[in-house]
């Protein structure tokens, strides 16, 4: 039987971006998706759920998803699981991008994977399934706990928005496509973890989502 799993929610950076401790209840082992920065913050986060980060995920490589990843994994001696490799460019701009917005040093860094649609990732003896949604960027992905009825799908989708995709190598119809195709399948019944802001569920998205709901202009 899959084990159940917890989450908790930091929101860090000036961007408040929302980096997600997930961890295997079974186990205590953990993941930290999408350090961005503000590492004492994570690092408070982590002990006060008394877990052990056995590794660090990765949605997509824009600066408050990624920008403090290097440092955290190094700090914690753990590997680095995604993005999708089309993401490569933009990891290997994190400086540059923290400069241009005003973040502490950002170091690039190359995954000890990269991740691909259909693939798995495991937290202690959790499984997530892996989805690859491009559109906000060419890399991006999805982490999905079945059982769990959760998903953590970065800058793809929001409450009541959608990622952005006028950034280099964006595309809105992708976005579009790999929400409707990716996301929606999964069931109405899934609460998601967004990049930034509240929680919500697919159900309520394709009810009352005004870019991409069901009753959305195509």
């Amino acid at each position: 039987m899959e084990p159940e799993i917890n989450a908790a929610v930091i929101p860090v950076t000036q961007f408040q971006q929302n980096c997600s401790i997930v961890w295997c209840k079974k186990t205590n082992k953990a993941a930290v998706v999408d350090p961005g920065g503000d590492l004492d913050r994570v690092r408070s986060a982590i002990d006060e759920v008394g877990v052990e980060v056995e590794k660090i995920l990765v949605t997509h490589g824009h600066i408050d998803h990624a920008g403090a990843v290097a440092e955290l994994a190094e700090t914690l001696a753990v590997p680095i699981e995604g993005p999708q490799r089309e993401d490569g460019f933009w990891l290997e701009q994190l400086p540059d991008q923290g400069s241009m917005f005003g973040f502490p040093p950002a170091r690039a860094f190359e995954p000890g994977r990269w991740l691909e649609q259909g693939d798995t990732v495991t937290v202690g003896e959790a499984t997530f399934d892996v989805y690859h949604c491009p559109g906000h960027t060419p890399g991006h992905v999805v982490f999905h706990h079945v059982q769990a009825r959760l998903a953590i799908v970065g800058d793809v989708l929001f409450k009541g928005s959608i990622g952005r995709s006028d950034l280099p190598r964006g595309d809105h119809d992708t976005l579009i496509r790999s929400i409707r195709e990716r996301l929606w399948p999964l069931g109405e019944d899934v609460t998601f973890i967004p990049g930034h802001g509240p929680l919500s569920s697919f159900g309520d998205e394709r009810r009352n989502n005004p870019f991409v709901g069901d009753h959305a202009a195509v």
